[in-house]
């Protein structure tokens, strides 16, 4: 994990300058192991993510919006009591820990200055968020760990809270520059396994850097000694540099120093602050795992209803291709009755002239013995008239199915465009009104209705500040184009695929160029074809697009347009959105 003790400490100092002195002003839990505090720290608002997830646990300051429950957690409750109000007095970790200590100012019930504590251990599975009262006893966490669970370091209410258990390996910021040479001289391996040891001997470091100092110190004690003394000089000025690194237009890794070990083929990505550096190379990522976490289940049903009808429809198309050769049906019934007079019952083949051939040939006709040839002749008939009427039951099928396979598709796609649950439960009710889950008890109002709640499309900012608006789902497509949007404003649409509805919003005004090819950068980017090029994107007035009568939702005609084709970016997606203000979060 390239989450190490020393990209913390780099990350706690940028913390640290920013945040102490700091007020909280809200805190929320998006989710289980997810706390944000809104703070005011100078004249600036901020938000501070401390993420206990086993998978990607942090500390950071984000401007990515997250969705909170309509019901806060019970933690998240005990977080407002104690924190709300608080300042922040100090924040410490302890050397080479991946843990840092948030010390807080704030008022009890009675008025008087007591200090809390919260402790954010980032320690991959056993990741938790710890919160302590001033003696430092525990008052809750999001990880519960009892004697039987963790007999070493039981973590529960109540108790006093303790550090982790040591590893036993080295801590190198305690070690002088000499001692830390004269360590490496003499026990480290000469050429390869050099990463290993420092692994095993030394705490703080990632396997990334480990292979780092190794790589430059070219498999000699010498040479991994020196790189590692400059390391910790690095250490100790504080001279980091957020870095992410990039292989073929993707992030893989990113650490707190320029990387050498993968050559030419790998990109090294600057950013201003870690905490930057951790919106983007997080944000994606966690939203894709939220949603296969929180949706999996009617992710399952979709897929498995779209394989079906994708079965039936091949099926199908079997069948239909079978019913193109009913005319050769009907001319053995017309040659048949022709020959009524040189036939007779029992016979199995009936060679005769075939009169619709241009050259006349003769042809072999199979017959059912055990009919007369009168009955030959209408069981051709019948078997016509029979392909005849499955044809149109067939096309009729057809059109209906893959109107149904493009409607499930469409779903699919729209699920990973879900940034919380509240996106997730209106494709959920989607869903369920189109028959394809079942149907849950619903939400009342107080006042007896149903309890309705439709999440926001996303908005973003053109370059010449212009807003667009990209629909999340099927049903927020229709309320978006249909309902919402001014007649005036620009639809936009990827051509031919499966994407969001996409609205520029120019009350009726010429837009120009660049907020026009944003938009449909937005609707490429937001649609099956986001890893292509030259997507084409249409681009017509609202007031052009219809819903046919009885159509699934998200689905909408039009039939005057113009088409740019633009290739999407990330990058370009994150500055329009990042251009537009960002309020608080949602819910409770």
């Amino acid at each position: 994990m390239p989450f190490d003790a020393i990209f913390m400490t780099a990350l706690a100092g940028e913390l640290r300058e920013k945040l102490t002195g700091g007020k909280v002003d809200k805190l929320y839990q998006p989710a289980r192991d997810e706390a944000v505090l809104h703070m005011r720290a100078g004249k600036e608002n901020v938000r501070l993510l401390l993420s206990a997830s086993p998978a990607h646990p942090r500390a950071q300051l984000t401007r990515v919006p997250r969705e909170n429950p309509e019901t806060p957690p019970m933690f998240c409750m005990l977080l407002r009591k104690h924190f709300t109000g608080a300042r922040l007095l100090e924040l410490t970790q302890p050397s080479m820990e991946r843990l840092l200590d948030f010390r807080f100012e704030t008022l009890d019930e009675l008025g008087d200055r007591v200090e809390r504590r919260l402790v954010l251990e980032c320690i991959g599975r056993k990741s938790n968020l710890i919160m302590l009262d001033g003696a430092g006893r525990i008052t809750d966490c999001m990880r519960r760990a009892d004697g039987d669970l963790s007999a070493k370091r039981p973590v529960m209410p109540g108790l006093y809270y303790a550090l982790p258990e040591p590893t036993g390996r080295l801590d190198p910021a305690a070690m002088t520059a000499e001692e830390l040479r004269a360590y490496v001289l003499a026990n480290a391996p000469e050429g390869g396994g050099q990463d290993k040891w420092l692994l095993d001997s030394f705490n703080g470091l990632s396997p990334l850097i480990a292979r780092e100092l190794a790589f430059q110190g070219e498999g000699t004690r010498e040479g991994l000694a020196g790189r590692f003394n400059q390391l910790m000089d690095r250490v100790r000025s504080g001279d980091y540099a957020p870095t992410v690194l990039i292989r073929d237009g993707r992030p893989i890794d990113f650490t707190f120093m320029p990387v050498l070990q993968y050559g030419p083929g790998v990109e090294l990505k600057r950013y201003p602050t870690f905490s930057e550096l951790l919106d983007d190379f997080y944000e994606q990522k966690e939203a894709q795992e939220r949603v296969k976490q929180r949706g999996q289940d009617f992710i399952r049903s979709v897929t498995q209803a779209r394989n079906r009808t994708a079965k039936k429809i091949a099926n199908q198309e079997g069948d239909l291709a079978r019913t193109a050769d009913r005319e050769r049906l009907r001319q053995f019934g017309d040659i048949i009755t022709t020959n009524f007079h040189q036939m007779s019952k029992g016979r199995s083949v009936l060679r005769a002239q075939n009169y619709y051939d241009p050259e006349c040939r003769d042809v072999d006709i199979p017959l059912d013995p055990l009919l007369t040839p009168q009955q030959n002749a209408a069981k051709y008939y019948k078997d016509y008239k029979k392909a005849q009427k499955a044809e149109e039951m067939l096309t009729i099928q057809l059109e209906k199915n893959r109107a149904e396979l493009d409607y499930l598709d469409s779903v699919l796609q729209m699920i990973t465009l879900s940034e919380g649950d509240r996106d997730l439960q209106e494709i959920r009710q989607e869903l369920m009104d189109n028959g394809y889950l079942k149907q849950h008890k619903r939400k009342m109002t107080a006042k007896g209705r149903v309890k309705i709640v439709h999440s926001k499309p996303m908005e973003f900012r053109s370059s010449a500040g212009l807003t667009i608006l990209v629909g999340k789902n099927n049903s927020q497509n229709d309320r978006l184009t249909l309902k919402d949007a001014d007649k005036r404003d620009l639809w936009l649409h990827a051509q031919k695929l499966h994407g969001s509805h996409v609205i520029l919003k120019t009350g009726g005004a010429e837009p120009d160029e660049a907020s026009l090819t944003e938009a449909a950068m937005l609707a490429a980017w937001f649609s099956q074809g986001r890893e292509s090029g030259q997507v084409p994107v249409d681009y017509t007035p609202v007031k052009a697009v219809k819903k046919p009568a009885g159509a699934k939702p998200g689905y909408v005609i039009y039939n005057t347009y113009r088409t740019l084709y633009v290739t999407p970016g990330e990058e370009l997606v994150r500055s329009l959105r990042g251009g537009k203000k960002s309020g608080g979060g949602s819910g409770t």
